[in-house]
């Protein structure tokens, strides 16, 4: 079966395989290349989503010991608030105002990867687990920051 042109899964892959139920002790974090993600217009708004959704599932594998909710509630709040600051950045009321607004996206993703760091670092994940959505956020921060720098350019 071909979920999309990049990559292919078995015959026995069901979508119900990517949630996470009591059947499924260890559910793997989807890759986003995995993902039926739409190609519309407006990629990032889509990306930023799915990143969010991503986020939310890698939460949810923390340990709930002291430090695994301060790092999840943290990271919860980052990585949700990338596609939420990005819809606000698309009502901007002007140019200044869009990069104002790309800049808080640009700082959340950044804060993202930082709270990712740490759960590698401080031994909560392995790293193999993280590298794809680490990844991702790399790359919504290289498409935040070009924007800016478009925005800024056609400002002056």
């Amino acid at each position: 079966m071909i979920i999309n042109k990049y990559v292919e899964r078995d015959a026995t892959f069901k979508k119900r395989d990517w949630h996470m139920n009591n059947d499924n002790k260890n559910p793997d974090i989807v890759p986003r290349s995995a993902l039926r993600v739409p190609r519309s217009k407006d990629d990032l708004k889509e990306r930023s989503k799915a990143f969010a959704l991503r986020v939310i599932k890698l939460g949810s594998r923390l340990p709930s010991t002291p430090l695994g909710r301060v790092i999840r509630d943290q990271l919860l709040r980052c990585g949700t608030s990338v596609g939420a600051n990005y819809r606000a950045a698309k009502r901007a009321k002007s140019t200044a105002d869009f990069i104002s607004k790309m800049g808080t996206v640009e700082e959340e993703t950044d804060e993202s990867m930082y709270w990712m760091e740490l759960i590698v670092e401080a031994g909560l994940m392995e790293e193999s687990l993280i590298s794809d959505l680490y990844q991702e956020a790399d790359e919504i921060l290289a498409m935040v920051v070009a924007s800016i720098n478009t925005a800024r350019k056609r400002k002056r």
